[in-house]
């Protein structure tokens, strides 16, 4: 426990920070919205896109907030648009 002490108006004033532990997993970083065991996609941002991803026909509840369910039937990235970029040569 730190004790902090604060001149305010020329009063003392002593504030007693008591550290409280953070913990996070790395479950706390995924999207509730893609339940699937094994699988982890976070939430935005940034918005993510199928082509983004390598997950194919998983599980997408509501909100979907990356949008991966774009039919609504519930299965996300069902098929993945090519990308629109040209080539490099």
């Amino acid at each position: 426990m730190r004790v902090l002490t604060l001149v305010v108006s020329g009063l003392i004033a002593s504030i007693l920070l008591v550290a409280t532990p953070q913990t996070t997993s790395a479950e706390d970083d995924c999207d509730p919205a893609y339940p699937d065991p094994g699988m982890c996609i976070p939430p935005p941002p940034p918005d993510l896109d199928c082509r983004d991803i390598t997950h194919r026909n998983f599980t997408v509840l509501a909100p979907d907030p990356h949008n991966f369910d774009g039919d609504g039937d519930g299965i996300g990235c069902e098929w993945v648009l090519p990308d629109p970029s040209p080539e490099r040569q």
